[in-house]
């Protein structure tokens, strides 16, 4: 039996969308019996990313069988909406998660910017920041914005400033995503489809048909779904963002994912220190004397505290 190995582009629960690696071709495959979800709590064994051997079931009808997923190189899950012990795989095989935030109109909120990086660094993705609608800015935003970039680029992250109705910095957008297979994220309103499809007209993603994908159908579903915009480069619209990560994260692991607390590892007095109200604390030394910033201590004091932040 020849197998054929193919990506995934769009999952429906049931049904999975497989792209041919040959030839470029959509098969409707659904899996061959029951597949282990590979170690992982989670409510699906397959998500969009992931590459798979298929076998070809009926040319006619376009029906293909799943036999076995590839080895990951990273995933992403969401915490299930029913709080159950499950969590949702959301995408595989992703090359950088990228939110796209706004100052105002929506206000993306830092608390919830922070959160998206700490779940993206458990993930062990780069994570980037896109601050669009800069006409929307007064000069004192601007200001704001400008060293919001500063401190996440210092922090390893790159960020990008956008105007997505303009046009404005869609170059260095379009050579962000090159080559890449990138997770985009963002609430609705942030203008996450308008940007996609300034730079590739040809997809005509809808805006309605992305920030309603996820209330298709009776039950509300979290699927994901791929996107080529050329030869080799990928986005996927991550519906659930807000749940994203955190899922199995300790408390005391948090603050492995705030780079700038990572570098100040084992510098406390106590093995275990929670960076709160310890003696000795290299953590609360650096908020005191400015090296880690206010605003990143105050959204780890929220996750530990499992304050929601999810604004």
């Amino acid at each position: 039996m020849g197998l054929n190995k193919g990506l995934v582009l769009r999952s429906t629960g049931s049904w999975y969308e497989v792209r041919d690696d040959t030839d470029g071709h959509i098969w409707q495959c659904r899996l061959k019996g029951k597949f282990k979800t590979l170690g992982l709590k989670v409510t699906n064994p397959i998500a969009v990313g992931d590459f798979v051997k298929f076998e070809i079931e009926d040319e006619g009808e376009n029906f293909g069988i799943i036999h076995e997923i590839m080895p990951r190189e990273n995933y992403v899950i969401r915490r299930s909406v029913h709080k159950t012990a499950h969590a949702h795989l959301l995408a595989a095989n992703v090359d950088q998660a990228i939110l796209i935030a706004t100052l105002v109109f929506p206000r993306t909120s830092l608390g919830f910017i922070d959160r998206f990086l700490v779940a993206i660094e458990s993930f062990r993705i780069p994570g980037v920041l896109v601050f669009n609608k800069q006409d929307l800015l007064n000069d004192e935003m601007k200001e704001f914005q400008s060293e919001l970039m500063e401190l996440y680029e210092s922090l390893g992250y790159r960020c990008l400033a956008v105007t997505a109705l303009a046009e404005i910095g869609l170059e260095n957008f379009a050579e962000l995503l090159n080559g890449k297979v990138s997770l985009l994220s963002g609430h609705s309103g942030v203008g996450k489809s308008t940007l996609v499809n300034a730079i590739a007209p040809g997809l005509s993603i809808k805006t309605q048909e992305v920030s309603t994908f996820a209330n298709k159908g009776v039950h509300t579903t979290t699927f994901a779904e791929m996107f080529e915009l050329n030869q080799g480069t990928f986005i996927i619209d991550s519906p659930g963002i807000k749940e994203l990560g955190l899922a199995d994260t300790k408390p005391e692991e948090i603050s492995h994912y705030f780079p700038e607390m990572r570098d100040l590892l084992n510098q406390c007095r106590f093995n275990n220190c929670q960076h709160i109200n310890e003696p000795g604390c290299a953590v609360k030394t650096a908020v005191t004397e400015g090296t880690i910033a206010f605003s990143r201590y105050e959204s780890y004091l929220s996750m530990v505290g499992g304050g929601d932040n999810r604004k």
